[in-house]
């Protein structure tokens, strides 16, 4: 969840804003003069969630109960009522079209009939969590197996915890310190990666304080796609793993550059470093994500979010060598976690709801379906912004859609961040919620669910072009 890029002062950063603006093709007074028309329309739509809102203040952070939900276009977020499939109802009766689901986490729909029924029969007939597996379990591991060729899988509750995880065991079986991770990148709270680039040094990531944590001792930065400054960074031999997605996703998709996976792999194998693939963003390309799409062969893999129509679960493999280097460490009586684990994570309704998931909902007939549709989605915004002659491009891999402030796609997260604008998304976001239709807050992105019909890409294509018709004042 990116949510801001730069450490600069507010005054600063908003005389930068409106440079930038320029620069992407709209008129900056056309922003804010939408912007304040669009506000109001919001206000007078959404009374209730207002209340409610002022009424949460009292007693939740910014209003929420995870301080991300604040930070939704408009003057407040709006308060949900119910979703099923691919349709999100709020507390004012608004309903809206949903290519957010849940920043991915409902990616296969709200209210899944599949794994619902499954969770449901689950707590009714046979109880949440024991402390104990279940032969669920055993199904899980082998199909993750046969997806991701990973032999040896453990469950976490969040794609934070599984890359938490991921690191510890890393250093574990490496007895090395750092991690090497990418400039502008996203894997959850993970204290070490929260960092960026700035004047070519590695700073505290913007609304970071360093708590504690020594990032020069922890850290190493460097931007995606460059191989020369993989190759120095590992060449010390002191970095304990590599963590990595396929594309860069939180930033703006930065799709990786032909050829840098061979060198990442190459030269991770060459100074004996743990390569961590981060696939809880990529997993809409295809049952397999892009591990199996690009062929990737990592040494451990992490995915969140996805598993369990909205329990909070994720999912990290690891290979035979990792395997047994910690069951050596971890053998044996008595009572220790290790550094990782937890109470709830693997508990039996999470085992259920994944192996639900993976049976009934993740297959390739479902990705197809979603994947031709996100196409289409991707094809009618590349129209528009052609026809508008705006200076920015659209990316796609499998269902997600996203398109950037800039001609074509970034390099790395330093491209990414200077083509990214506060001010146009705020109004694109707002202005499309204001339209029955729910964006991710942080990003452009767009999630095409299984639900997700050929009229809602109809009515996202309708509201993308009266939106760049006011923005353009009407050049076509």
């Amino acid at each position: 969840m990116g949510l801001r890029y730069g450490a600069m002062k507010e005054v600063e950063a908003m005389a930068l804003s409106a440079q930038q603006t320029a620069s992407h093709g709209i008129d900056p007074a056309c922003i804010r003069l939408l912007q304040t028309r669009e506000e109001a329309r919001f206000r007078a739509t959404h009374a209730k969630s207002g209340a409610l809102h002022e009424r949460a203040r009292r007693h939740l952070m910014h209003g929420v109960p995870l301080h991300w939900m604040s930070q939704w276009a408009g003057p407040y977020p709006i308060f949900a009522a119910q979703a099923r499939n691919a349709s999100l109802l709020d507390v004012d009766g608004n309903r809206y079209i949903d290519f957010c689901m849940g920043d991915s986490a409902a990616l296969f729909g709200h209210a899944n009939p599949a794994v619902a029924g499954a969770i449901a029969d689950m707590i009714v007939s046979q109880g949440a969590t024991y402390m104990l597996p279940t032969e669920d379990a055993i199904f899980v591991g082998e199909e993750l197996t046969r997806r991701f060729k990973l032999p040896c899988w453990q469950v976490a509750v969040s794609a934070t915890d599984a890359n938490r995880f991921a690191l510890r065991l890393a250093r574990i079986v490496t007895g090395r310190d750092k991690v090497l991770v990418f400039n502008g990148k996203y894997h959850g709270s993970v204290d070490e990666t929260q960092v960026e680039l700035r004047d070519d040094q590695m700073v505290p990531q913007f609304g970071i304080s360093p708590n504690g944590v020594a990032f020069q001792d922890t850290t190493k930065l460097i931007e995606f796609n460059d191989v020369g400054a993989l190759a120095a960074a590992l060449e010390p031999r002191d970095v304990a793993a590599v963590l990595a997605e396929p594309m860069m996703t939180n930033i703006g998709m930065v799709p990786a550059a032909p050829g840098f996976h061979e060198a990442l792999r190459r030269l991770t194998r060459e100074t004996g470093t743990v390569l961590i693939i981060d696939e809880t963003h990529t997993i809409c390309a295809g049952p397999g994500g892009c591990t199996a799409l690009y062929g990737l062969d990592p040494d451990m893999m992490v995915i969140g979010k996805v598993w369990s129509a909205g329990i909070p679960s994720a999912v990290y493999g690891m290979s035979e060598a990792i395997r047994r280097a910690v069951e050596a460490l971890t053998s044996g009586p008595g009572i220790n976690h290790y550094g990782f684990g937890g109470t709830l994570a693997a508990n039996a309704l999470t085992m259920r709801a994944i192996r639900t998931t993976l049976e009934e909902v993740m297959t390739e007939k479902v990705y197809e379906r979603m994947n031709g549709l996100a196409a289409k989605l991707e094809d009618l915004i590349g129209r528009h912004l052609r026809e508008f002659r705006l200076p920015w491009h659209v990316t796609r891999v499998g269902s997600r859609v996203e398109y950037l402030y800039r001609p074509t796609p970034p390099r790395n997260g330093s491209e990414a961040a200077a083509a990214r604008n506060d001010e146009i998304e705020a109004l694109i976001h707002l202005y499309f919620l204001n339209r029955a239709i729910l964006l991710t807050p942080f990003h452009n992105m767009t999630l095409v669910s299984p639900c997700t019909t050929e009229d809602d890409i109809d009515r996202f294509d309708a509201v993308f072009a009266e939106l760049l018709t006011e923005l353009t004042g009407g050049l076509s």
